[in-house]
Order: structure tokens, then C-alpha cells, then sequence
């Protein structure tokens, strides 16, 4: 039986470790076919494996002394906290080629530094930060990017709407995806400096289906496969994505307390199941020579086996992620 290995950045996010190594042993259990290298202060990660019983000749641990909180600045965190269990988890990936990818619940600038630093000598590319969220028509759209690069240029835009574009196309089976473009309006003519200089490029690009512009409302309705945006604009929806959708179930939970409906709970399981961050699992980091995925930082022991059956599907999936990065 072939195996995959991934690497599980073990510190760094808001919970602790015990989360990060629950969700390692059940992940675990559920793949029979796989293995982890935990990455982090030793003796806590030793702890929490014995406490959840986990088979030591499935996990490797590499030791690291520091930690990348949210706090730490990005540029600064990754050169000058180099055994910090982030850097250690990009170095580590990045020398060993049987790493089919990398999961970090920590600092988002951080990793995405990292990557670019650690994991883009081969591809010569900027690593993309690209969220999976489900269609109201079926199905998912790739939102890009959603945080890597707050700070565009149309050349950017035009390169996260390529790999995106393949991404969906390798990953989900799209013969021809629809890329759009995040705008104030659907209209041509709409959109700030960035979009106005973007559409032309997008439009003239024959390796991509351009559609063009979409508005926020309609980015999730089935309308295009893709939708692509800075980095400032694409974290706002997707927190507003995720904010509406815990409201909305929350509201559906305290309805069925008070109403003691069973039909009202069974709504919010059923769209707690298909909304809830934990569930997604976490974002693509796109551009690497290895797949990283950024679990959120608040992320429960599910959100880490989501995140890792994501990998394992990339490895599996006809060499998805190598596609990509060519």
C-alpha cells in the first residue's frame, strides 16, 4: 500500500497543541495510508501523543523551539525565528520530496512569507492564498486571492486567474471553468483602478474562460467557477462569507431551543455541515512546490483531519497540484 506523508505544523495556532494532535490521531485513523511529521516542541507533542494513543511508528517529530504567534510580524517573524515550528515545517517540506504538503493553523503573513521564501524556487511564482466555498447552483468556487497579497498589480490578478483557473479545472473535473472578476458592478465599465486594468488582460487571456465582472452578492451563485481579486478585497468576503453563515446558523440554533422544532436543528446541522470553516476544511496556498494548507486559527480537531483528507486527495488526485505548478 503506498503511503502519503504530511508535514502538521504542530504550534502557532489559538487553541494549542492538544487540538493540532487530536485532530493528527484521528486523521490517523481515518487514513489508513498515512503519516505526519509533527513539527514543534517536543516533549508537548510526545505528551499529547501518548494521551491519544497514537502509533509512533506512523509519526515523525521534528523538533522545533520557537513559535509564530499572530503577533509576530510577518518578514521579521520568518528571519529571525528560524527553529520556530513554521520555518522548520517549510525547510523540512521543502528538502524532503516524499512531502505531498503542509498544514499551519498560525499566522497567515507569516506562512505565506515562508512559502515564498522556502517553497517558490521552482516555481518562480507568488504564492496565492485561494478559499473553497460551496455554490448555491452545486458544487464549489475558488475565490483568489483571499489574504497572500493584500496589494495588487493586474499581472497578479491575471496569474492567480491561471492557476485557479487549473486548480478548479484538475481538481474538480471543469471542463472549462468560468473565471470572473470581483467588482462593484457586473458592467464592463465598473470597478476601481486594479479591476479597470485587469479586465483587458483577463479578457485577452486565451488560457482562461473570462466571464467577466461579479459583483459580491453574486460570487457564490453559481455564476463562474473562479472569482478573482486582491488579497484586501477577497479576505473581506470571505470573513463576511463566514461571519453570515455562523450568524445565520446561530440564529436557527436559538429558534429550535425556543421553538423546540427538531426540523430547525436538523437546518443548522445540515448547513453547519456545508458552511462551517471546520468542516472546509482551510485555504489552498497555491503557487508552491508543495501544497500548504492554511487551517484557520481557531481550527478543531475536524478542521485539522478536513485539511489533511485535502491533501491526501491532491496526492491523489492524478498528480493535481503538480499540473498547477508547471
Amino acid at each position: 500500500m503506498s503511503t502519503y506523508k504530511i508535514v502538521l505544523d504542530a504550534m502557532g495556532n489559538d487553541s494549542g497543541c492538544a487540538t493540532i494532535i487530536r485532530g493528527a490521531a484521528l486523521a490517523l485513523k481515518k487514513h489508513a495510508d498515512l503519516t505526519l511529521v509533527l513539527v514543534g516542541e517536543e516533549a508537548h507533542i510526545l505528551r499529547e501523543c501518548e494521551a491519544e494513543q497514537i502509533d509512533m511508528g506512523r509519526i515523525e517529530i521534528v523538533s522545533a523551539t520557537e513559535v509564530i504567534t499572530n503577533d509576530c510580524d510577518p518578514v521579521s517573524a520568518i528571519f529571525q525565528k528560524r527553529d520556530s515550528s513554521l520555518v522548520k515545517a517549510l525547510i523540512y517540506a521543502g528538502e524532503h520530496e516524499d512531502i505531498v504538503g503542509i498544514v499551519n493553523a498560525g499566522n497567515t503573513g507569516a506562512l505565506v512569507v515562508g512559502s515564498a521564501r522556502y517553497l517558490t524556487a521552482k516555481t518562480k511564482k507568488r504564492p496565492m492564498l485561494a478559499a473553497i466555498l460551496p455554490k448555491e447552483s452545486g458544487g464549489y468556487v475558488c475565490l483568489c486571492d483571499t489574504g497572500a497579497t493584500v496589494d495588487c498589480t493586474p499581472e497578479m490578478l491575471l496569474q492567480f486567474a491561471k492557476e485557479s483557473s487549473a486548480f478548479m479545472k484538475k481538481m474538480y473535473g471543469i471542463e472549462s471553468p468560468g473565471v470572473a472578476l470581483l467588482s462593484n458592478g457586473a458592467e464592463d465599465t465598473k470597478g476601481n483602478k486594479l479591476v479597470k486594468e485587469s479586465f483587458p488582460l483577463l479578457r485577452a487571456c486565451e488560457e482562461i474562460r473570462f466571464v467577466g465582472n461579479v459583483e459580491g452578492s453574486d460570487a457564490l451563485s453559481g455564476k463562474c467557477d473562479v472569482v478573482v481579486c486582491d488579497g484586501f478585497a477577497g479576505n473581506q468576503v470571505l470573513k463576511v462569507t463566514e461571519g453570515t453563515a455562523r450568524r445565520l446558523i446561530r440564529d436557527i440554533v436559538k429558534m429550535a431551543k425556543e421553538t423546540k422544532n427538531k426540523e430547525y436543528m436538523s437546518l443548522a446541522e445540515k448547513l453547519m455541515a456545508k458552511y462551517d470553516f471546520n468542516s472546509l476544511g482551510g485555504a489552498i496556498i497555491l503557487g508552491t512546490s508543495v501544497p500548504i494548507i492554511k487551517a484557520h486559527g481557531r481550527a478543531n480537531e475536524q478542521s485539522i483531519i478536513s485539511c489533511i483528507s485535502m491533501l491526501l486527495n491532491f496526492a491523489k488526485n492524478n498528480s493535481v497540484y503538480e499540473t498547477i505548478v508547471e
